[in-house]
């Protein structure tokens, strides 16, 4: 059995300020009290969660390329995407793999679920594995512009020395992938 994460520094939250509220996070700013009985603040980002989805298609990977604006360029990753209210994570995962790719999934494994960046915010994403493939169509949504390709490991590997593929999700997918290689199971 599992032990949970101890709590012996937690911090106490004295007051909370909303900051704003788009579509996609929210922006909060918290006062706490630290263990040693100060006080700081907190800026956190709350974030509904996602999924994410390493597609294999006999030995290719499926990606997407996007753009980027945070980054200010493309980026090449595993398709993915924001959770709705209340969305099962499954479905969410299939979705997201149809709209972006075209492909259904017969089935999805679960492989790991993370928190993307602990420090600042609460977005914790759901890594699938989808094999068994078949081709339907893209149903991008309006604002989104991309392109999917099929690459193979040694691709994915030399995409992410040229930092072409740089998101902790992608890298954690081609890892993941390598060890199935190796291991011949996720």
């Amino acid at each position: 059995m599992n032990k949970p994460a101890s709590n012996k520094y937690e911090e106490t939250t004295l007051s909370s300020q909303p900051i704003f509220q788009g579509r996609v996070v929210s922006l909060q700013v918290d006062t706490v009290r630290l263990p040693n009985g100060e006080t700081a603040t907190r800026e956190i980002i709350r974030h509904p969660g996602a999924v994410a989805v390493l597609a294999l298609i006999e030995d290719r990977m499926l990606v997407v390329e996007q753009y980027r604006k945070a980054l200010g360029k493309s980026q090449v990753e595993i398709p993915a995407g924001k959770l709705e209210p209340e969305e099962d994570l499954v479905e969410a995962a299939k979705r997201e793999l149809e709209e972006e790719t075209g492909y259904r999934a017969e089935s999805l494994k679960h492989l790991s679920s993370f928190y993307t960046s602990p420090g600042f915010a609460d977005e914790i994403l759901h890594l699938y594995v989808a094999e068994h493939l078949e081709k339907g169509e893209v149903h991008l949504d309006e604002d989104e512009f991309l392109d999917c390709e099929s690459i193979t490991l040694e691709q994915a590997q030399q995409y992410i020395r040229e930092q072409r593929i740089s998101d902790s999700k992608t890298i954690m997918a081609v890892y993941a992938w390598q060890l199935y290689k190796l291991t011949g199971s996720f």
